[in-house]
């Protein structure tokens, strides 16, 4: 079943290159995506006894981001037929391939239990993902994939390193080398604390990288702004969630060694930094598309902050990346639509989106809201939680600086996203007349209604996973 996870979108992907039909290999897409979820259901369900010496398992923390990631990716997948009827215009069959692949290599990096294996399944969906970027085929997209391929692969290769650093760490006390991680668990007080140190802080930077923690990021504005809308969901989504559990393993090893609060430092410094730089270059950003690259620097920021302050933390930052993966949706796809309309993604040029495609606009609208952590919706729920933890911990500075940064984010997205759905729109139109219907808006609409309900109600099964998570993930 583990296997089939990996191997489907694989396979699906293989398959797409050899249709010939541009019209009907998108529906690759979602049928496989939808095969995914209903594997990833059963897997949950079934929970498959992970052998001694196995390669891929499902542990508390894997259950929880394959979750997220497989249910984001099918709502994606819904949507992605319908864009590429628009873009009839580009042969699709690299595309397809590509973003079906991404899903495999992805599930390969959470199911692994050997962090090599881990490594490998991070690093080829980056392999997948710069086709993505590319789409558009022009100046601007190929020097964004550029800047995607040369700082990743710095970043994969730093974190690579980590990896042989933590195999040292056990090699230099005497002890067996392993990168399993139930053998790592297991010797994880043995580790050498300097070998061990240097690991996590290459790791930290490394699988920082791909996460888009500041001052990593700088891949992020190009690359998202430039992908079509669909790929920014799900790299905003589903890709930094599986760097974030990279990030978490790493976090869970040094927890069982002793060393949470060396861990805790080096998270609590890139939380805030990340959600300062994206708020200060979100102020009188002309390019939406670019303002939500650094809303996700924002949330990236919002998820290690959490899981620095330990505890209740811990729990808000998982919320928030489920939070995250389903509002930053709505944005996207929103943006994605509106750009389409308007044949343009500067906010100078476009206005009066609520008249032209009312639903689109709408949605992003609500999504605004929902991405800023307005109530009812469910990222006001994870950042409150992430609040509550740093004032019972008498963190008032903390606390302080979140409500700020949290502000002052607010305030420089609002004033894009509301130029964008306000006024007249101009009064020329592109030729291709794009306008709302319901295969463009629904999958947006869906996202947000599991963004609301998450504010509303958190579903007794969402929560036992998400608890068991946070306990997995502080060595509990």
């Amino acid at each position: 079943m583990l296997i089939a996870l990996v191997m489907i979108p694989l396979l699906a992907g293989a398959l797409a290159l050899l249709i010939p039909s541009n019209r009907l290999r998108p529906w690759i897409v979602p049928v496989s995506a939808l095969a995914h979820t209903v594997l990833t259901v059963l897997a949950l369900w079934v929970r498959p006894a992970v052998p001694a010496g196995a390669w891929l398992g499902l542990d508390p923390l894997g259950s929880l981001v394959l979750a997220e990631v497989s249910s984001l990716y099918l709502v994606c997948a819904l949507y992605i037929p319908s864009y590429l009827v628009l873009r009839e215009d580009r042969d699709n069959r690299v595309f397809t391939g590509a973003i079906t692949a991404l899903l495999g290599t992805l599930s390969a990096a959470i199911l692994s239990r050997h962090i090599g294996l881990m490594w490998v399944g991070l690093e080829t969906s980056a392999l997948a993902g710069a086709p993505l970027i590319y789409f558009n085929r022009n100046r601007r997209s190929i020097e964004a994939t550029w800047k995607y391929l040369l700082i990743g692969g710095v970043g994969v290769a730093l974190a690579l390193l980590g990896s042989f650093f933590l195999a040292y760490a056990a090699l230099y006390v005497g002890q067996v080398p392993s990168l399993f991680f139930d053998d790592l668990s297991r010797t994880a007080g043995l580790l050498s604390k300097p070998w061990l140190h240097a690991a996590l802080v290459l790791l930290f930077i490394g699988y920082g990288t791909k996460m888009g923690l500041a001052p990593m990021h700088t891949w992020k504005p190009d690359a998202y702004g430039e992908a079509p809308g669909a790929v920014g969901a799900l790299f905003a989504g589903c890709v930094t969630s599986a760097a974030f559990l990279a990030i978490l393993r790493a976090f869970r090893l040094a927890a069982l060694a002793g060393d949470a609060p060396f861990a805790r430092q080096l998270l609590l410094a890139l939380g805030l930094l990340s959600m300062l730089v994206a708020g200060v270059f979100m102020v009188r950003q002309d390019d939406f598309k670019r303002m939500l690259a650094y809303s996700s620097v924002e949330h990236m920021g919002i998820m290690v902050l959490g899981v620095a302050l330990g505890g209740a933390g811990v729990f808000g930052g998982l919320f928030h990346m489920i939070n995250n993966g389903f509002s930053k949706g709505v944005m996207f796809l929103g943006a994605g639509n509106i750009h389409r309309a308007y044949d343009s993604k500067l906010a100078s040029r476009v206005h009066g989106a609520l008249t032209r495609v009312p639903v689109s606009a709408g949605l992003l609208l609500a999504g605004f809201f929902a991405v800023t952590g307005a109530p009812p919706f469910g990222p006001f729920m994870s950042e409150l939680t992430i609040l509550q933890a740093a004032l019972s911990q008498g963190r008032v500075w903390v606390a302080a600086v979140f409500l700020l940064l949290l502000l002052l984010v607010f305030v420089g997205m609002g004033l894009t996203v509301l130029h964008v759905v306000q006024g007249e729109p101009p009064a020329e139109e592109p030729a291709h007349r794009f306008r709302d219907s319901l295969r463009t808006t629904l999958p947006i609409a869906l996202m947000l209604g599991v963004s609301l309900l998450l504010g509303l109600y958190l579903p007794p099964p969402v929560r036992a996973l998400l608890e068991q998570a946070a306990a997995y993930v502080e060595g509990r």
